[in-house]
């Protein structure tokens, strides 16, 4: 199976970067299965049902949150209908949505998307360790889906590493996403589980991690906020992660970085061309 994930869609120059770059993609790779993290699509902050089902027609099968899932307050109730929408599983009972959607792929088979979030230098919720145990133990890899893709928004990168051996062999991918900033640890685990510490953000990198500079600058000098926070509007860079896995056992047989457009260099996965 083809899979793409890709990482944290900052604002609406993240959204044209998806709206240009994806669908090409989908097409010119022959993607199977594609998620995209899309918890900063709305100024930087949360996700709309619009974006949500703008997201999906430009090609993603489902989408991932994170911790501003809920900063646009209509998300509280459009998840419930929002079948591909997939918050963190480790929010507490009785939240809204769902922590692990199995999805259809484009190609007919069945892929478990699960999403989570880290505790270390970040709100404390339940523990990841245990929600990934449960939704990997009620659909298997290999028994009940033929692949599963673990989303894990985290700050800090050793509890993304141990979430990555966590669940290898277990899950055909590990990504992180949350800082920001792409990583070049790619790799298959020893179990075979395809790990990325951090897909980075599909936003515009001229900015300190997808807003616009002046006002973390100030406040990083001053320590006195004087304004909001605003998505940098500059082109894009599509950033995330390829992966080609096993159809017999759901594992990975091949990773590889994905960028494209904007201020960074392009990646593109050669063992997908022609």
């Amino acid at each position: 199976m083809r899979i793409l994930f890709v990482g944290d869609v900052v604002g609406r120059a993240g959204r044209a970067a998806i709206a240009e770059h994806l669908p090409n993609m989908v097409r010119d790779w022959s993607l199977d299965f594609v998620v995209v993290n899309g918890e900063n699509s709305a100024g930087g902050f949360g996700i709309t049902e619009a974006i949500y089902q703008e997201l999906l027609d430009a090609g993603a099968d489902a989408v991932t949150l994170g911790n501003h899932s809920w900063d646009q307050r209509e998300a509280l109730v459009f998840i419930e209908r929002a079948e591909r929408l997939v918050r963190p599983a480790n929010y507490p009972r009785g939240t809204p949505g769902r922590g692990a959607a199995l999805v259809e792929t484009k190609n007919g088979r069945r892929a478990l998307v699960v999403n989570a979030l880290g505790r270390v230098f970040m709100t404390p919720f339940d523990d990841p360790f245990a929600a990934l145990e449960r939704e990997l133990g009620a659909c298997p890899l290999r028994e009940a889906a033929d692949a599963i893709v673990v989303d894990f928004h985290c700050e800090a990168t050793s509890e993304k590493q141990g979430i990555g051996f966590f669940c290898d062999g277990r899950a055909s991918l590990v990504v992180g996403t949350h800082t920001h900033v792409p990583t070049a640890d790619h790799q298959i685990l020893p179990g075979g589980t395809a790990y990325m510490t951090d897909a980075g953000m599909t936003g515009d990198y001229d900015s300190i991690i997808g807003m616009q500079k002046e006002e973390p600058l100030r406040r990083f000098i001053s320590g006195i906020p004087s304004g909001r926070f605003e998505p940098a509007m500059g082109t894009a860079t599509l950033s995330g992660v390829a992966v080609e896995t096993d159809d017999a056992t759901g594992l990975a047989l091949k990773i590889a970085p994905v960028r494209a457009g904007g201020r960074l260099e392009p990646a593109t996965p050669r063992f997908w061309l022609s």
